[in-house]
């Protein structure tokens, strides 16, 4: 396999995790496709740019370098649908960074297209019907079902066919140049642990429960937190949110009791009944935590002529993505706003200084934005 990519300028890429399954998610699969020469396969209406499929277990297989190597080449450009989270994700497991990247989706909504998923686009694009079963499927598990590698398979298959029609609308359109920088910027993501602890605080249970029982909720989330992550498997398969806001209303004190909470099966019960009723009688004698500091969006921290700057440039944003017919944050997203808005700007070299601010969107957006921010 990796001889044959070596040979490859372009390398279609997508991964499957098993976050539904684990408490500590990893990449379970990879799926490459590569064109196949014309002299091995003729096209078809039905596969009209013919590849060799590759489905990659990162499981059983761990010296996978050599295809971090391929992938990190400049001149092999690296497609994918929905790019971000599979970069941050070879990022994260494999070290692996991709120099030069294509995203169908990303351009998909340049071009403004309605419907940007990638079952909802091979349908239209090749009449291809996604298995939306496989969504949930647990792909940690061996060995994979046939079904499983045929939903693996379409993931990656026609990316190559789909990209070459993007790219003849994108320069039709002369977005062509909008979609490399938005690609470039993709290139350069890097994983990142989440800025936000995981808390309690995040179920809703939190806002319906008496306050007065707070400490107990605290205490039956955080046993299910040691317990999730000891077994390793999301917390929503030890005990759901709904379970715990039973208890902490309930307040069992016996294996009889657990048996009357709805969402609460014998077989967990009997696993974890024991450890919950003593979590319980703990969590009645903690005190209510503290409540979380208020969370503050960024705007909220403007200085009103910052502020002002701010909804001015929100408010052309809105008028011209739907002009152009995109959403708005293929404009500017809103973070790439409030630099605007707090850097203010005088030229368009100022501009271009903002990250995510390339030559393409200074030189078509510059002159409308520099003229809001320097009023």
């Amino acid at each position: 396999m990796i001889a044959n990519l070596r040979d490859q300028p372009l390398i279609a890429v997508d991964t499957e995790s098993d976050s539904l399954y684990r408490y500590h998610p990893r990449v379970c699969l990879i799926q490459i496709s590569v064109c196949l020469n014309g002299s091995v396969a003729q096209p078809t209406p039905a596969d009209p740019m013919p590849t060799v499929d590759y489905l990659l277990d990162p499981l059983s297989f761990h010296r996978l370098q050599p295809l971090g190597e391929v992938l990190a080449d400049p001149a092999v450009e690296v497609l994918f649908h929905a790019a971000e989270n599979d970069v941050r994700l070879l990022d994260r497991d494999f070290n692996f960074r991709c120099a030069n990247v294509y995203d169908t989706q990303l351009a998909a909504r340049i071009l403004g297209r309605n419907g940007v998923g990638l079952a909802a686009m091979l349908q239209d694009e090749f009449g291809v019907v996604s298995d939306k079963s496989m969504q949930r499927t647990d792909w940690g598990r061996r060995p994979l079902t046939p079904q499983q590698m045929t939903y693996a398979q379409l993931d990656t298959h026609y990316l190559p066919v789909l990209r070459q029609r993007q790219m003849e609308k994108l320069k039709e359109a002369d977005r062509w140049e909008e979609a490399q920088e938005g690609f470039a910027a993709l290139a350069e993501l890097r994983y990142e642990e989440p800025a936000q602890e995981r808390t309690f605080w995040r179920m809703k249970q939190t806002r319906e429960v008496d306050g007065a029982d707070l400490g107990l909720l605290e205490e039956l989330w955080s046993w299910r937190e040691i317990t999730a992550e000891q077994m390793d498997r999301p917390p929503f398969k030890v005990l759901g949110d709904t379970v715990l806001g039973e208890l902490t209303q309930r307040k069992p004190t016996s294996l009889a009791d657990l048996s009357d909470i709805r969402g609460f099966s014998d077989r967990q019960v009997s696993r974890f009944g024991r450890d919950v009723l003593e979590a319980v009688r703990l969590g009645r004698e903690r005190p209510a935590p503290p409540l979380p500091e208020p969370t503050v969006r960024p705007e909220q921290l403007l200085s009103n002529p910052e502020r002002a700057r701010y909804d001015a440039l929100r408010q052309w944003r809105t008028e011209r993505a739907n002009e152009r017919g995109v959403d708005p944050d293929i404009v500017f997203n809103n973070d790439t706003l409030l630099q605007i808005a707090t850097r203010r700007p005088a030229s368009v070299e100022e501009l271009q200084q903002i990250a995510a601010i390339g030559p393409w969107k200074a030189k078509t957006y510059g002159a409308a934005v520099l003229a809001i921010v320097n009023k």
